[in-house]
């Protein structure tokens, strides 16, 4: 393919147009600097629009007032709560948490497009240009042969760490000591439904009649549940449930082994209903699964700090934080069947130092990393991992790079303070 240079230079470049990416590149345009938001895909939304992940996992926590009322206290603020405000303006969500997919891409295109930033889909990162340890133009695959682009800053909102890695970056994947990653999940839409008889059900579909069936062989999904949740329209219901163990991420042969095995567990599940004639079910239609598999986790960064289970157990609040949360530790075992929760007290949440955002300074002195791909481990990965948590960093990350440019420094040395303050002055919640 033949090689087609650009002399577009922006002051900075966002790779991974998913909530994460969104974020950063609107708090970046709307700090005054030239943004440019490089998607793979056709739309805004990533893990949202991509892999239909839904709804927002839950992002707050119960406190108790003096009069001993409970209040619920927003802890993901900010550009997420811009996001789930306007979809509610238009009926387009249900008690803050379950969206409408098609609603969310056509509201991102409207925040960043708004905000002055640039977009260009269907562009697949492809290389980086970097001279001693600063990164000096990125690379992607289009229609139109490779396009390369010069920036000033960068932010790897790629959820794999795509940039970070063509940048020379040090990462690391999935779990110590043996690197496997929390599974894959496929999700899908059943149309047609009868959700209240269904729901009624319950027992069935999720206990015994489930065990014996799974234990006659009759599907290949090792996890131990049939995970749904009620989609927004009528008759339609969202499954998060099939598994995909001890497959690579970043590997694209494992990669498409995942998308046919998911595809299967859909099919074998749409059987079970069948077969077991699941009550609500008996018009049942397999809708459409997602257009990619849903990742957990994959690779991370090798940071200047990195965040781990024991901080966000410690509820630590760090000085430097730039987000906060408590969204239970939910880590799917890696090698099959069960799933294991560390709840957070009512009242209680962890921080997210901006430390975990950045690499080293030898390694690259003008590259961000956000969402979930940050500098964090096996444990504490999965729980910051969730969409709003993700949306939080992803302003971060902007508003750490537009700081840096102001300052004339490498994003390791910009001012937290600074940048706190602007996160403050948006809603954003940092945690202390």
């Amino acid at each position: 393919m033949e090689q087609t240079r650009t002399d577009r230079r922006y002051d900075v470049i966002v790779a991974g147009g998913g909530l994460t990416g969104v974020a950063a590149a609107v708090s970046a345009a709307r700090l005054g600097k030239t943004v440019l938001l490089i998607e793979e895909s056709g739309c805004l939304g990533g893990a949202a629009s991509q892999a239909l992940v839904f709804p927002f996992m839950p992002y707050w926590t119960k406190t108790t007032d003096g009069a001993g009322n409970t209040e619920k206290f927003v802890l993901s603020r900010g550009f997420l709560e811009e996001i789930v405000r306007d979809l509610e303006a238009g009926g387009n969500i249900l008690r803050g948490t379950a969206f409408d997919t098609e609603a969310l891409k056509l509201l991102l295109d409207r925040k960043v497009t708004g905000a002055g930033a640039e977009v260009l889909f269907h562009a697949t990162l492809c290389g980086v240009e970097k001279k001693e340890n600063t990164v000096v133009s990125v690379s992607a695959v289009t229609a139109a042969g490779i396009l390369t682009f010069a920036g000033s800053r960068f932010i790897d909102c790629t959820g794999d760490a795509d940039l970070a890695v063509l940048a020379g970056v040090p990462t690391l994947l999935g779990r110590e000591p043996d690197h496997l990653c929390q599974p894959m999940t496929l999700c899908f839409r059943v149309g047609n439904v009868d959700k209240k008889r269904f729901f009624e059900a319950k027992p069935l579909w999720k206990g015994e009649l489930y065990d014996k069936w799974k234990a006659a062989g009759k599907t290949s999904n090792p996890r131990e549940n049939v995970l749904v949740f009620d989609y927004p329209a009528e008759g339609v219901l969202h499954f998060n449930t099939t598994r995909v163990v001890k497959l690579d991420p970043t590997d694209p042969f494992d990669l498409t082994r995942a998308e046919m095995e998911a595809r299967k567990q859909a099919a074998e599940l749409m059987s079970f209903f069948r077969e077991c004639e699941i009550p609500g079910t008996e018009k049942a239609e397999l809708l459409y699964t997602a257009p990619s598999i849903g990742v957990r986790e994959s690779r991370m960064l090798d940071g200047e700090y990195t965040l781990t289970g024991k901080d966000l157990r410690a509820c630590t609040r760090f000085d430097d934080a730039v987000a906060a949360g408590n969204y239970d530790i939910d880590i799917h075992n890696p090698e099959g069947s069960g799933t294991s929760h560390y709840y957070f007290p009512n009242g209680t949440w962890y921080t997210v130092p901006y430390r975990a955002l950045i690499p080293k300074i030898s390694d690259c002195r003008n590259l961000i990393v956000a969402g979930r791909c940050i500098s964090v481990d096996h444990e504490a990965q999965a729980s910051i991992r969730i969409m709003p948590i993700c949306t939080t960093l992803g302003e971060a990350a902007g508003v750490a790079a537009s700081v840096s440019l102001d300052e004339d420094v490498p994003v390791q040395r910009a001012s937290v303070g600074r940048i706190r303050k602007i996160l403050a002055e948006s809603g954003a919640f940092t945690g202390i």
